[in-house]
Formats: C-alpha cells, structure tokens, sequence
C-alpha cells in the first residue's frame, strides 16, 4: 500500500469515527504531497459541505472536475453545495450532469426536485420526485420529513404525487 492510499485510509477512519477536522488534516497532508489527488479532493469537498463552507467545497469539486469531467460524485456533491448556497440554477445544472450517463439515479433525482422546487419550479419539482420515489421508495418517507418540502407537503399535489405512492 503507497503513503497516500494509507493516509487516504486513515482520513477515512478518522470520518468514520466523527473526527471530520483530523480527517481534513490528513486531507491536507496528501494534497501538500499530490496537489490534485482525486480522492483527497472529494474527502475535502464533503468535509467543507458537513461544515457549511460551501463555497470551499465547490472549489474542491471544481479541482476534481477540471482533472475528470465526468466525475458523477464531484458533480453530484457540487450540486449540493450550490443548493445549499441558495443557487438553485447551478445546483440543478449539476444533477442534470449526472442525469445525463445515469438518468435513474435516485439522489441526483431527488436533489434535482429539492432545488426545483426551492426555486419555485413546484410542479416540475414534485414530477422529478415522484420519479426518484419510483427508484427508490425510502425518498419518499424522506421528503415526508426533508425542509425543502415543508411549504409544499401539505399541496394536494404533493398528497396526489407523493403521499399517495405505496412503498
């Protein structure tokens, strides 16, 4: 095992303990070394996004997708970021990234319809969702209870759309 698959390592163990700052550390120590190693990018990325430095994490996602374009995870993870922003627009033009090689995945369905519909695009927001539910039946108990959809969950199109679908 290379230094860098074993910091890579011990950075996970460290997320999976709930030690994100020490995790980042080694992050850091790997990027010192591999200024654009993918993985360390991606650990950074989501341990800005659990911090709410969101802008940071689009910076990560933005060094991975300069070295793979097509990075699904970067794309994905950068929608959030800019969801979480308030930057609907961007976040939906990353998910749609991802729609476009897996048009079945569930999360970036799911994120897609909580970004229509905080930007105000409801209908369109709750026709995605349906469609992520079809996926994968476990959103559906998770927009019951998701605070994107708390002014929406009480619409009879959300009850006909959502509510409605047996798991």
């Amino acid at each position: 095992m290379s230094e860098i698959e074993s910091l890579l390592k011990k950075g996970q163990t460290c997320m999976n303990l709930g030690n994100p700052k020490e995790a980042m550390i080694i992050y850091n120590q790997i990027l010192r070394k591999e200024p654009l190693q993918i993985q360390a990018l991606l650990k950074k990325g989501h341990i800005f996004g659990q911090l709410a430095r969101y802008e940071q994490a689009v910076s990560c996602y933005d060094k991975v997708l300069t070295q793979d374009p097509e990075n699904l995870l970067a794309f994905l993870n950068k929608g959030l970021a800019h969801h979480f922003l308030g930057q609907y627009d961007i976040a939906i033009s990353c998910y749609d990234r991802v729609l476009e090689k897996k048009p079945q995945n569930p999360t970036a369905l799911y994120n897609k319809s909580s970004s229509l519909v905080r930007s105000g695009r409801i209908n369109q927001g709750l026709d995605i969702l349906a469609q992520s539910i079809t996926f994968d039946h476990s959103l559906k108990e998770k927009a019951e209870h998701d605070y994107d959809f708390q002014e929406v969950k009480k619409t009879i199109e959300f009850k006909e759309k959502i509510s409605s679908r047996n798991s």
